[in-house]
């Protein structure tokens, strides 16, 4: 039997939309995150961040293909200037909006979801600081997997 991805597993493309809609929707809510997004958070902007997280957890290379892959997320994110307090934010905001969104709750899944936020996060606030050092400017776009704890199926 094959592995399923994270993509797979959550559901595909119309789980990852309802994650990102889920997210953003607390973004434009929250007083530390949503100065990002002035005036809201696009439809353009949501579906582009949704094949990226698609492309991410093992779905199409749809963001790569169409939008640029790793070397235009990374100048989204370029002086952007990112706090710790706003990492924490968003890290937690994207873990509250995966259970909005009916993704999958086992542990297994959850644990390679947070690892990417983590990961994730912690790359891009680096990568915003003003004097960043050490930016990587180009890469493929990551492929998480599951890391230690493959799907557990009974």
């Amino acid at each position: 039997m094959t592995t399923p991805t994270l993509f797979e597993w959550a559901g595909g493309a119309p789980a990852y939309r309802r994650l990102i809609d889920c997210f953003y929707d607390r973004v434009e809510a929250d007083e530390l995150l949503s100065p990002f997004f002035p005036g809201g958070v696009s439809e353009h902007h949501r579906a582009h961040v949704a094949a990226w997280w698609g492309e991410v957890m093992g779905g199409p290379a749809d963001y790569t293909a169409e939008h640029g892959g790793y070397e235009r997320m990374l100048a989204h994110h370029r002086g952007l200037g990112i706090t710790a307090e706003q990492r924490l934010r968003f890290a937690t905001t994207m873990s509250l909006a995966a259970d909005d969104a009916d993704l999958p709750s086992d542990p297994e899944f959850r644990a390679a979801f947070v690892g990417y936020v983590e990961w994730g996060t912690r790359l891009a606030m680096h990568n915003s600081a003003e004097d960043a050092t050490d930016v990587v400017e180009q890469a493929p776009v990551p492929r998480w997997g599951w890391g230690v704890a493959p799907p557990y199926q009974p």
